[in-house]
């Protein structure tokens, strides 16, 4: 027992004194611009992020948020897929220490008598209990440990997939949100917009009975009037799909108590984008980390192949009792060990070990570059979103005075058509730009607001 003890010490010592083989990881410079473009005026530092909470601050928004990300199924494949890429490492990391089992066996042989000495049927029994590891292979070469780092950082690249996967999510489910009560409230002006032509068309139809109005002027009427009931179901459509689409992402029904709000005006604004932040935000993106890490997974890899060209030693050891009755199975006398090492020294294997160096440094090069895709993705999504922002005040601003105008133009109109000074042509031009312009002025808010949670998710899911 002191002589298996002290093999089992040497074997620790070993092992934690073991080197790895895998090139010193280097983090690659960031393809970008350090500082984003300076019309967006975003420089400084940023050191927490914001939660997802503290972005969305609507009541109603955070609810359905809340709801998706316990219920979501493609989010919650993520989860298990993190839980099966951990076990996975624990598996590989094991190998870096001996498996110890017990064993018991008991056999017994019935041997004729024509093969045996004494020229008598002889029956043996053999009782057998053993206590120890089998083809424990040394890792003097950092194979093993390269193998585990590798699956270390993969497990790592695939929780933060899944973050990835909770951030895309909150800002879908919120942005389905506004699209949905963007589509309630054009609705609701088609609605109206529809109302109100049917009333001119009722209207100038009895001017035309009365022999006030031309046919023309009725058959005008009717199609403006049937283009507004037309685009009632167009947008009752939508709200349908719009609804059909959240409760997707939900996982879950649409809860029966959500206020139904019909106007973007009373969603809370989303929490406004601070200035100075800096280009190295891209790195805090679990999408980016995930892409370091598979990184980094390559690069150990290439430590494990390097290995490959060196020698293998595996050891096999056991200490038990042997013994043909139980009686005795456990004495001093019953007692045996064993202590079988074993080297494998690759000569010749047709370039195998040079091809999967090869190959494993041909995926570290790929990994480096799609990191670096990776980050240049991702900065064009933030000046993008920043480039967007900065325009989106004057688009306001400019919706604004548009439907001011129009609104005016058509009342003007249509009281000059109800004291016969201007022709109904008039009205219809003045009443399809009131309505364009509202359904105009509701898109560029709509957008404000998706343009918020693009900037929020391009990101990472927040800053500070």
């Amino acid at each position: 027992m002191a002589r298996m003890k002290a093999v089992f010490a040497l074997l620790c010592a070993v092992l934690l004194s073991a080197c790895t083989l895998a090139p010193k990881y280097e983090r690659p410079g960031m393809p970008v611009p350090v500082e984003y473009h300076k019309g967006a005026g975003l420089y400084g530092q940023a050191e927490q992020n914001l939660g997802w909470r503290e972005f969305f601050t609507d009541p109603g928004m955070q609810r359905l948020i809340e709801t998706a990300l316990a219920n979501n199924r493609d989010l919650r494949l993520a989860v298990l897929n993190i839980e099966k890429v951990r076990a996975g490492y624990r598996i590989q990391r094991a190998d870096l220490l001996p498996t110890i089992a017990a064993s018991g066996q008991y056999s017994v042989i019935d041997t004729p008598a024509e093969f045996t000495f004494t020229q008598q049927r002889m029956i043996t029994r053999q009782y057998t209990v053993t206590l120890g590891f089998s083809a424990f292979e040394l890792d003097l070469f950092g194979r093993i440990r390269s193998l585990t780092e590798q699956a270390l950082e993969t497990y790592y690249s695939v929780e933060d997939d899944a973050k990835t996967a909770q951030i895309s999510l909150a800002a879908e489910v919120a942005a389905i949100y506004l699209q949905l009560i963007s589509d309630r409230e054009l609705l609701d002006i088609t609605r109206a917009t529809y109302k109100n032509r049917k009333g001119q068309f009722e209207l100038v139809r009895n001017k035309f009975n009365s022999g006030v109005a031309s046919q023309l002027e009725v058959s005008q009427a009717q199609s403006i009037m049937e283009e507004a009931r037309s685009n009632v179901s167009r947008y009752e459509t939508r709200v349908g799909q719009d609804e059909n689409y959240l409760t997707l992402l939900l996982g879950a029904p649409l809860p029966a108590d959500l206020p139904d709000v019909r106007k973007l005006s009373k969603v809370s604004m989303l929490a406004d984008i601070p200035e100075g932040l800096p280009s190295s935000l891209l790195e805090r993106r679990p999408d980016i980390q995930a892409a370091e890490h598979r990184l980094k997974a390559a690069n150990a890899n290439i430590g494990a192949a390097r290995a490959n060209f060196f020698p293998t030693i595996s050891l096999t050891g056991a200490f038990g009792s042997m013994s043909s009755e139980t009686a005795t199975l456990f004495t001093a006398a019953s007692r045996f060990w064993q202590f079988l090492p074993q080297v494998y020294l690759p000569i010749f294997d047709m370039g195998r070990n040079m091809a999967l160096l090869d190959v494993s440094e041909t995926e570290k090069q790929l990994a480096v570059t799609t990191y670096e895709k990776a980050i240049q993705s991702a900065f064009r999504e933030v000046m993008d979103s920043l480039v967007q922002r900065a325009n989106i005040g004057e688009q306001i601003s400019a919706e604004t005075a548009l439907l001011k105008s129009t609104r005016t133009a058509f009342e003007l109109a249509s009281a000059r058509y109800d004291v016969g000074v201007d022709s109904y042509l008039n009205v219809l031009d003045a009443q399809r730009s009131l309505y364009s312009a509202q359904q105009s002025y509701i898109s560029t808010k709509l957008l404000r607001e998706i343009n918020a949670i693009q900037l929020y998710k391009a990101l990472g899911g927040g800053w500070q």
